[in-house]
Parts: structure tokens; sequence; C-alpha cells
């Protein structure tokens, strides 16, 4: 079949037409959890997470600085040595709402996540990771010496 450029750009067009009209969509993002975004405690963001109390792990490798010169950056990373892993959250106890990411592993993936968060000031960061149907937790302190959260 010899597509000429004309009918090419037609088909295009008709395609991001439908696109932006909400007929074709896209890669669907998981539905957003409202309730452990607006958790206030650790043990709040884990049980709207569907989780209960998270056990203490070594099978986590949590990186992240001892000190952050600047709160509204703070890189962090997180690798599971679980089997099973299902899901990736931070989770900062200061700051006005806890959970700071969260982060669904697909099955057969490698179950490693990086980003940088916002923290308002010196607090206990938690890897939390979902593995088998159960949460797991590995913990740091980060100093922090500017604030990023309105700070």
């Amino acid at each position: 079949m010899n597509i000429t450029r004309r009918e090419m750009l037609r088909v295009s067009a008709v395609v991001s037409l439908m696109a932006a009209a909400g007929l074709i969509g896209e890669a669907q993002a998981a539905e957003w959890n409202k309730a452990a975004f607006e958790g206030k405690s650790v043990n709040d963001v884990i049980k709207a997470l569907g989780g209960g109390a998270p056990e203490k792990s070594g099978a986590i490798a949590f990186n992240a600085p001892d000190i952050a010169e600047n709160g509204a950056v703070v890189p962090v990373a997180v690798t599971s040595n679980l089997p099973d892993t299902e899901q990736i959250a931070i989770l900062v106890e200061k700051n006005p709402n806890t959970l700071a990411a969260d982060f669904v592993i697909p099955a057969g993936t490698e179950p490693f996540v990086s980003t940088r968060v916002k923290m308002g000031q010196t607090s206990v960061v938690h890897a939390a990771v979902k593995a088998g149907g159960k949460w797991y937790v590995a913990s740091k302190e980060i100093k922090v010496t500017l604030g990023g959260c309105g700070g």
C-alpha cells in the first residue's frame, strides 16, 4: 500500500482530533488515591494504601543524603530486593502531607525508583515497599538546612 504524504497528514489529523476529544485514550494512569495523599501520619498513609503495620526490612536499599542543603529538591532512591515487589512509596513524616510519592511497579520490572521530594524541615523519611501483599519499610532521618515547603 502506497500512502501519500497528504493522506498521512489527514489520517494523523483525524487521530489527533479523536485523542483531543477523548475518543482515544493514551495509557491510563492508576486512579489517584486521594486518602493516601491526604494522610497526616505514616500509619494513616499505609492504611489508605491498603496495608497494615509495616515491618522493618533490610532488603530495601534507601539512598538519600544525610543533610539536604535545599529542602525543595531532596534526592531519594529506593531499590527493593524483596520478591514480588508491587509498589514503592516515599513518606516524609513532618511534611503537611506525609505521602510524597507513590509508584506502582509492574511485574517483571526492576523494583527501583529515583526522584526528588520536597521537605519543609528535618524529618524521618520512609521508603515503604509492598511485596507479596505485605508492606515493609526502611527509614532514614534527613536534616534540612533550607526548608522547601513554604520555608
